[in-house]
């Protein structure tokens, strides 16, 4: 009993998470209401209406589930700290099934109802795959270097979360430096504010007050938010079920597969950077939770699949527990419930609470060389270069999107001339899986365990044999995967050939060191 009164249900540090979280969560919903209303025209009784009290509903199951999780392994180790794992709407997938599932049932059939529909259904197949993949996952866990996992984490969190938000805080330093420096402060230096004040907290704030007292932000728009609206969420499980069984299903599994895959191994590497802060969650029932939030998402109406968080060690280092993830779970849910997510993007400016999701990037890319044997540094760099690829072809598509074309009109070989475009793409293809695989395989290298880098680089031909890594097409001048040996046979045969080579000469090392192999 007394080891339960120690539990807190709430720290100081869990304001200062909540912050960080929430900001990241509100910037998935902003992001759907947008691309769902200007890219696939839906009306807003589909968005507010039904999917995002979906997405209420499967943030607040697992918000809740990995908040009371953190309690359970509180009170079974009695460790003096530990940290929920963060959770919420998966980026990729967001843009994914927008783009790649509801977008061509838009362009084919005129019809949003029916393209919400074939979402609900993807969503649903990617719970699924998460769902499954969790009796599975604890071996592969066992078998990949924790160098291999984290590298990939520290390639996304440099890239897409850091550098990200880094631009955005330079893009407007009246506003994004001071948070930047509260953040700095505390979390880089040490000094806490008066009377322990979360830095996160005072960051939001004066974030927001500098937006507003500069007019970066507009009092008309925030008035026009505020329209209170309930929202209850509702069961589709009949509209799921009808579509499920449709020829729409087989259609899009080349791209359902992928990215519940992709879901998969994120989450399972977000638990592996747990682990190496010092919160070791079980793989199977944390895996098997993410897929039934997923999976509640689409019976309820959300066509987005939820993934457990990059971050972890991020928000332990701030000082948060499992509060910061209820009180997620809560506020996320009314908003959606009560269509007030306009209203808060409106009221709070995304540079307010930049600079915290900027050192949670910098807390997971130094998380990869400070757990990780010294001598396997190499290794998680070769892990950064996918990544960084995938975030330079972003950054190319965007700007060409500015000047109004993209990459198939502007056409490789004239891309060619510049730089070696095609490298690129093919290394952003896939590129989560690319990137353990390559820091797995380095790992074995540097260890000398010859057999296991064969193994890697037989595994990194099959994968890419199926497509998952490496294979593309260009479709109306849009990058797209593409599955089937046809599209990877140089890289199925170069991985084989390096498979062939670690044979071989690791073979002649091992026989002239007199090791077994």
């Amino acid at each position: 009993m007394d080891t339960i009164n120690r539990f807190k249900w709430w720290e100081k540090g869990d304001l200062d998470g909540f912050f960080g979280l929430f900001v990241d969560n509100l910037i998935q919903l902003i992001l759907i209401s947008l691309l769902c209303d200007k890219v696939l025209g839906m009306p807003g009784e589909l968005i507010y209406g039904r999917i995002l009290p979906g997405v209420a509903v499967s943030l607040l199951v697992g918000n809740m589930f990995y908040a009371f999780q953190a309690r359970s392994l509180f009170l079974r180790t009695g460790q003096k700290h530990v940290t929920a794992l963060p959770y919420g709407v998966n980026t990729v997938s967001l843009f994914a099934y927008i783009l790649f599932v509801m977008k061509p049932v838009v362009e084919q059939t005129k019809d949003v109802e029916l393209a919400w529909r074939v979402g609900l259904a993807a969503c649903l197949g990617s719970g699924i795959i998460e769902f499954g993949g969790a009796f599975v996952a604890g071996w592969v866990k066992r078998v990949t270097p924790r160098a291999a996992l984290l590298a990939t984490l520290a390639g996304i969190a440099i890239t897409f979360i850091s550098m990200d938000f880094c631009f955005r805080i330079f893009d407007d330093p009246l506003v994004g430096f001071a948070p930047l420096a509260f953040i700095f402060l505390q979390y880089i230096g040490g000094i806490y504010l008066p009377a322990k004040v979360p830095a996160g907290f005072v960051a939001v704030i004066s974030g927001t007050l500098l937006a507003w007292m500069f007019g970066r932000m507009d009092s008309t728009a925030l008035a026009n938010a505020f329209n209170i609206n309930l929202q209850l969420p509702s069961s589709y499980i009949s509209d799921l079920l009808s579509t499920v069984v449709s020829p729409y299903m087989i259609t899009f599994l080349p791209v359902i597969i992928p990215m519940g895959l992709f879901n998969l191994i994120g989450s399972l590497q977000n638990l592996e950077s747990a682990e190496a802060a010092g919160d070791t969650y079980p793989v199977r029932s944390s895996l098997s939770a993410n897929g039934i939030g997923t999976i509640a998402a689409a019976c309820f109406g959300s066509v987005f699949p939820t993934t457990i968080y990059i971050g972890h060690p991020g928000w332990k280092g701030m000082g948060a527990g499992a509060g910061y993830s209820v009180a997620n779970g809560i506020v996320i849910t009314i908003l959606c419930l009560l269509g007030l997510v306009g209203f808060v993007s409106a009221l709070i400016p995304v540079e307010a609470g930049a600079a915290i999701l900027l050192w949670i990037g910098v807390t997971i890319a130094s998380q990869a060389f400070q757990a990780t044997p010294r001598n396997h540094a190499p290794a998680v760099i070769v892990g950064f270069f996918p990544a960084m690829a995938a975030w330079g072809l972003l950054m190319i598509e965007n700007g060409l999107r500015a000047a109004g074309t993209n990459i198939g009109a502007t056409g490789l070989p004239a891309l060619t001339s510049q730089l070696p475009i095609a490298g690129l793409i093919s290394l952003e293809r896939g590129f989560i899986f690319t990137s353990m695989i390559l820091a797995a395989m380095t790992v074995a290298l540097i260890e000398k365990h010859y057999r296991a880098a064969v193994g890697w680089a037989i595994t990194a031909a099959i994968v890419s044999a199926t497509g998952l890594m490496h294979g593309y097409k260009i479709v109306d001048g849009v990058i797209i995967n593409a599955y089937g040996p046809a599209y990877t046979w140089q890289f199925v045969l170069g991985y084989l050939g390096i498979a062939v080579i670690f044979l071989i000469l690791g073979s002649w090392k091992s026989k002239q060191e007199k090791e077994t192999f």
